[in-house]
């Protein structure tokens, strides 16, 4: 029996039949399109949200979607980007053909808890009840609290920049493995830099110190995709953690450039953008991708959006901050971060050893 794998978006069938159609209440022979999942979905409704001065004045560029990294950012990260040739990369999964956008290989990092290591290192401190308290009698939630908190430290502790809050905290966010780039399951977390205060303000430390982390680990992943065939200069973000704008910023200052789509629910979008090629709106994913993706040209003042304390409004673009000090900085706690998992190696070993 020949069998054959459908392109997503693909009409499927004769659409719904009638015992399916009378279940949901739709139409019988509704058309049905070749599913993804929710990270893929995702991909498909953020990928061509992408910022382009005068789009009748350019011809389409197949290569262009292969410089964007997809960041579905939530409990977990999935990290996923595209080629038009097949890219076998140690510890990152694929390539898949057609997975996500058609005719093209995907390549997928992760990281295993990213929004979840934030809850826990929240939730766990002492200091968590009072600053849920706060942050309810403000009605803004725990991580507007505790950004606003962050940017008032940068003028008591006259500090040169927010980041910088960190210098003597350094943190390894595998507390469930590494999924990406390393591919070790049984790594583990590390925090260095720990004192007996539990004030809210050193938990605010820990929580700046946790995205740092996070996002030292997208740096360590496109790094490694780029140095096995990838060319990823531009990252677009959707999910939970795209609204923080900490969260952002110190992704853009730590990898590159972030584009937020306008539409905020991507994942939701990627699956509409199914139906419309199922239901035959658009002749291709692609061409429905190009029609309903958007990204604002807006630019962004991160201080403002900081000071006020709230989230980012979708449709934006963040751009590294342009002092070479805040580089710098991020360079060498990136080669703390890398030096971290290779002690935790030599730990290993060693204990190995004294076991034997």
């Amino acid at each position: 029996m020949r069998r054959s794998v459908a392109f997503p978006g693909h009409p499927l069938g004769s659409g719904l039949t009638p015992d399916a159609a009378k279940e949901l209440g739709l139409r019988a022979g509704t058309p049905v399109g070749t599913s993804l999942i929710d990270a893929h979905a995702g991909g498909g409704g953020v990928m061509e949200s992408v910022v382009v001065p005068d789009p009748e004045a350019q011809e389409y560029d197949k290569e262009a979607i292969c410089h964007r990294l997809v960041l579905v950012c939530g409990t977990s990260t999935c990290h996923m980007a595209v080629s038009c040739s097949k890219l076998f990369i140690p510890g990152v999964w694929g390539p898949f053909w057609s997975a996500m956008v058609p005719e093209y290989w995907l390549t997928e990092g992760g990281q295993s808890a990213t929004g979840a290591l934030l809850d826990y290192i929240i939730e766990n401190h002492v200091a968590s009840p009072r600053l849920a308290n706060h942050a309810a009698s403000q009605n803004i939630s725990i991580f507007e609290l505790l950004n606003k908190i962050l940017e008032s430290m940068v003028q008591d502790l006259n500090s040169p920049f927010l980041a910088a809050l960190t210098e003597d905290i350094h943190v390894l966010p595998d507390f469930h493995g590494n999924r990406s780039p390393i591919a070790d399951p049984k790594a583990k977390g590390v925090v260095c830099g720990l004192t007996l205060d539990t004030s809210e303000k050193q938990l605010a430390f820990l929580y700046l110190a946790k995205v740092q982390g996070i996002a030292y680990g997208t740096r360590h992943i496109v790094e490694h995709c780029n140095a096995h065939g990838h060319r990823i200069d531009t990252i677009l973000a959707c999910g939970g953690l795209s609204k923080n704008p900490l969260f952002l910023q110190e992704h853009a200052d730590i990898s590159c450039s972030i584009v937020l789509p306008r539409e905020s629910e991507s994942v939701l979008l990627g699956a509409a953008i199914l139906g419309a090629v199922a239901s035959k709106k658009y002749s291709s994913l692609s061409d429905a991708m190009k029609a309903l993706n958007a990204a604002s040209q807006a630019p962004l003042v991160l201080v403002l959006w900081l000071c006020l304390g709230i989230f980012f409004l979708s449709g934006m673009v963040i751009h590294p901050a342009k002092d070479l000090k805040v580089k710098k900085y991020h360079d060498a706690k990136y080669r703390i971060f890398r030096e971290l998992y290779e002690q935790q190696l030599s730990h290993h070993s060693i204990m190995a050893q004294a076991l034997a």
